[in-house]
Order: structure tokens, then sequence, then C-alpha cells
């Protein structure tokens, strides 16, 4: 009966969590992520153990019968869970990229080159776990002077041309600005845009508590430097740089696209270029500096204790000034912000807080999703909802690239 209780109660929990305050809940989160994302292990998992517990005996009786009343109203959860990643991601994402660039945007992606899949598949519906096939041990790099903090991986085809001039990602890894491996976030956007012809950068930078902000967003923008003088050496093209990143890494990726060349986050090499084209953040913290609402005090808290490490009240313009919603500008370029209905870490309601300012001040598109039933960190298995928002990730990528094409700003 316990076990059965723990199911059931788990697969609510993957449904709809039971708790979004924030830092306050990260035990939901902690469960009810995998189980919104790869319901399917659960429900065969559960399935075969229910069988083999039939089997022993341990379904007789009173008790019995309802512990397997309430394991088989687990599986509902589950199945309910799993219609759902596969049904409502695509619409949603679909309906983003029309508002945002409109009912033809297909047809301006028609003017770009085809690259198929080497192997003839496609390749949103590969195994997350993909690395190898994009990354060789000459592929990984250092981009800047601090060890291990300052390496990346380099994602490319192997027979993407020395001059091929490809687009290039940077992805930003999460992790609450305390963890930066590059291992393994993003893997289904990154081996989706690589093998269509896209290099892909997968970054680590310094983190806390050991260091200080802003040595974090420092690092980002030395990882652009690094791209737009190395890049054309691994066949990709330095006039064509976007940014994505998660969570830590969406608030470091809107960060970085919003403060281009400042020389404050660029010690020791102002000079460097470090301008992108495009930014997808996704689930990304936009406020460094409100502390009213769902958790704001908690993780304001936090930031004064392990990453900026002063006090709030007495530095608050570190603070303002770290927060992308405080920087929003009229030449920004397009974003795509990507953000879970029931994130239980970062509330849902901090992305449509930023993108809804963003929209009254920018030229350029911010396209926004909603991914019902999405927690936290819902691109990183390899599930139908993580494969449809690359796709989609993907089509706003290459409309951005097609655009500066057919404008002549792109050779």
């Amino acid at each position: 009966m316990v076990r059965a209780i723990a199911e059931a109660a788990n697969a609510a929990n993957g449904f709809r969590p039971l708790g979004r305050q924030g830092y306050k809940t990260l035990v939901v989160f902690s469960f009810g992520w995998p189980t919104s994302e790869v319901p399917m292990l659960y429900l065969g998992g559960s399935v075969l153990d229910a069988a083999r517990r039939g089997l022993r005996g341990d379904f007789r009786g009173r008790r019995g019968v309802a512990a397997l009343a309430l394991t088989a109203a687990s599986w509902l959860f589950l199945l309910a869970i799993q219609r759902r990643n596969v049904t409502t991601p695509r619409p949603v994402l679909r309906d983003a990229l029309v508002q945002g660039l409109g009912k033809d945007f297909a047809d301006v992606l028609d003017t770009l080159p085809s690259t198929p899949s080497p192997s003839g598949r496609p390749t949103a519906w590969r195994t997350t776990w993909s690395r190898r096939r994009f990354v060789d041990k000459t592929s990984t790099i250092s981009y800047g002077p601090h060890g291990r903090a300052n390496l990346a991986d380099v994602w490319r085809r192997r027979d993407l041309p020395p001059d091929g001039k490809a687009p290039v990602l940077l992805e930003v890894p999460g992790g609450a600005w305390a963890i930066g491996w590059r291992r393994p976030q993003a893997y289904p956007l990154m081996s989706h845009l690589a093998d269509r012809g896209w290099i892909c950068v997968a970054m680590n930078y310094r983190v806390s508590p050991a260091h200080t902000w802003p040595d974090h967003i420092v690092d980002v923008k030395r990882a652009l430097a690094w791209i737009k003088e190395n890049i054309a050496d691994y066949g990709g093209d330095p006039d064509f740089v976007a940014i994505t990143g998660g969570s830590a890494g969406g608030h470091l990726a809107a960060l970085a696209a919003l403060t281009p060349n400042d020389p404050e986050y660029q010690p020791g090499f102002t000079d460097a270029d470090t301008a992108v084209v495009a930014a997808v953040p996704v689930y990304g913290r936009y406020d460094w500096y409100t502390t009213h609402g769902n958790g704001r005090r908690e993780f304001v808290g936090y930031l004064e204790r392990l990453v900026v490490k002063r006090q709030f009240s007495r530095f608050r313009e570190i603070y303002t000034a770290a927060s992308p919603i405080r920087r929003l500008r009229a030449d920004a370029p397009p974003f795509f912000v990507l953000h879970g209905e029931h994130d239980s870490v970062i509330p849902v309601d901090e992305a449509r807080d930023f993108v809804g300012e963003f929209r009254k001040v920018s030229e350029a598109p911010v396209l926004y999703a909603e991914l019902p039933g999405a927690q936290h960190a819902f691109d990183i298995f390899s599930s139908p909802r993580a494969h449809q928002s690359a796709e989609a990730v993907g089509q706003f990528l290459s409309w951005v690239y097609a655009k500066r094409m057919t404008k002549g700003e792109h050779a």
C-alpha cells in the first residue's frame, strides 16, 4: 500500500506539481521532473513490478485490491502525461513562430539550401546521448585562462567543409550559477542543429561559490570572443553567432545578448566583439532585484550568500545591472523565450513579465512559447517535448539566418 501511494503521488506530481513556490519546492521538482518528461519509463517499470507482485500474491485481500487500484491510477496519470507531451508542444511552438515571424515564415526557410541528415532519418528523434557523433578529442578546446572552467566542446558534422561558413550557436549550461558544466545539457537541440550543418559550442564557465559574480558572464563573453576569432578554423561563420542556455544559462544567454561589447563584462578584452544575432533563453531567470513574490526573497538571499556575495540592500545596482529585464533595448537581436507552464524552480510569471516588457521596447521579434505541463529543465531528457522544442528553435534560428542572407548582411 505504501508503495502504491508513493507511485500514485509521484505520477500525480508529474502531471501537475504538488507545489510551485520556487526554491522551496526543489523536492517536488526533483521527483516530478523526470516523471513529467519520460513517463513511459516509469510506466513500464511499474507494470512489470506489479505483475511480479501479483504473481507473488501481494494484491490479495481488500488492502491488496486497494493497492492495485492506486497503482492502476498512477498508470492513467502516466499515460495522460505521455499524451500531453506528444500532442501539446507542437501547436504551441508553431503558434509562437507564426505570431512572432509571420504566417509565411516557412516560405523564408525554403530559401535556405537543404542540408539533409547523413543518416536519412529525422535527427530530432535520436537519442539525447549523441555527443560522440559530433565531438571528437580535437574538438574540445580551451577558450580562456581558467583551466577546466574554460573548456568547451565544438559540435560539428565530420563532413562539414573547413570553409563552410556554417552558422554557430553557443550553448550556456544551467545549474544555479554553481555548476555550469557543459555536459549533458541541451543535447537534443545541439544534435538537431549539428546534424543540419550548424556548429554548436557547449561551454563550461566559472561557478559559485568558488567564484563571484560577474565571473560567470565574463566567461560567456570570453567564449563569444573566442568563437568570433577562431570558429572559422572549424568551418563556422564568425559573423553569425547565436546564443542559448537554460535556467542560469538562460539568464546568462539573455544578459549576454542584451549587453553586446559591454566593457564592464569584458575585462582585459574590451575590444572583442561579443554581439550575437539571436538569443534563445530557456526557463531562465530574468530578474535579480525583485524581492516580492513566490520564492523571490529566498532567491535573492541565495545570490547574496553564494553568487554576488554582497548585501543586496547596499549593492542593489549590481543585482539590477545583472537583470536582463532591466537591460532591454530597442536594437536587441531577435529572441525566442521558452518556459514550462509547471516550472517549480523559476515560476513562469517571470518569463511572462520579461517577454511583456521586452515586446514594448524591441524592434526585432520577441517570440514566446509556454509549454503545457512542462517542468524546469524539460529539454535535457530525450523526450517528445524536448525534440519538438529543438525543431522549433531550429526553425527560428534558420529564419534569422535566412533573413540576414536575404538582406545582404551575410556573405
